[in-house]
């Protein structure tokens, strides 16, 4: 059992996070588990928790955590009447389908792999966020058919494997398409719901090793961790969704993706270098 005065400093982390991830969810619609992921991945570490299964753990209880958030987020934007509900029940079985392919692809690959995989696809993230440009285009309107159909699938798939909702791509992509942000920021937290739901009961379900799962966890879903992150983030979500209303958030976006770089190329450097 870890000491006592590590326990405290642990869940200081974890409460701070908590807070921040949740302003994240509402204001730039990046979701918070995009910060949460590594943080979980050096507190489990700390505290003595590893092995091949230390990537499972993080991304499986970002994911609950993000069930919260986006739950709470969604309904604070809607009370905006910002929520495009056409846009997510259209793309919800292919969301749906695409997050369960990642939550089986997540219970099957190695902790570094992952790492890999969350690395590459943050940097790819930052790199958008800090480069992009609002007259970027593919369509004038959400796409159809046999494109919906793919891009949603891929969505769930991508938003698992880094244990996120779907701000990151969700937004992304309904600007790409032409929505505005604000419409966009809200509509993907409501991806998160649907991202989150069939990925955490699959992870709940997960078998761990138990001499590398923390107590307090239910399959890959660790409850304390979980209880620390959602009791600020029911807080701040609230907060973060009136600040995407009433603040400019291109400044923030792109000073949060230089950190988001920093942070994809600090976990490929444990990968590769050590």
């Amino acid at each position: 059992m870890p000491e006592t005065s590590l326990l405290i400093q642990m869940a200081a982390i974890l409460l701070v996070t908590g807070a921040f991830a949740g302003v994240l969810a509402g204001l730039l619609g990046v979701g918070g588990g995009i910060i949460l992921v590594p943080v979980f991945f050096y507190v489990f570490q700390t505290l003595g928790y590893g092995g091949d299964g230390l990537m499972q753990m993080c991304l499986a209880t970002s994911l609950a955590t993000i069930l919260v958030t986006s739950l709470r987020s969604v309904m604070s934007h809607n009370k905006r009447a910002a929520v495009e509900w056409s846009v997510l029940r259209t793309w919800a079985p292919g969301i749906v389908i695409g997050a369960v392919a990642g939550m089986l692809t997540v219970s099957s690959l190695r902790t570094d792999t992952l790492q890999v995989i969350f690395g590459l696809l943050a940097l790819a993230v930052g790199l958008y966020m800090a480069l992009g440009r609002d007259g970027w285009r593919l369509g004038a309107a959400m796409p159809t058919g046999f494109a919906r159909a793919a891009f949603s699938p891929l969505v769930g798939f991508l938003s698992v494997l880094m244990g996120i909702g779907g701000g990151a791509f969700g937004v992304t992509l309904m600007s790409l398409y032409g929505m505005k942000v604000h419409r966009a920021v809200a509509t993907a937290a409501g991806f998160g719901v649907l991202i989150a739901v069939p990925a955490v009961a699959g992870f709940m379900l997960l078998p761990v090793d138990p001499a590398q799962q923390p107590p307090f966890s239910l399959g890959a879903v660790n409850l304390v961790v979980f209880a620390l992150i959602i009791s600020m983030t029911l807080l701040t979500a609230p907060l973060g969704a009136r600040l995407a209303h009433a603040l400019d958030p291109k400044p923030l976006k792109r000073v949060f993706a230089v950190f988001l770089i920093v942070v994809a190329l600090n976990m490929l450097r444990k990968v590769w270098i050590g």
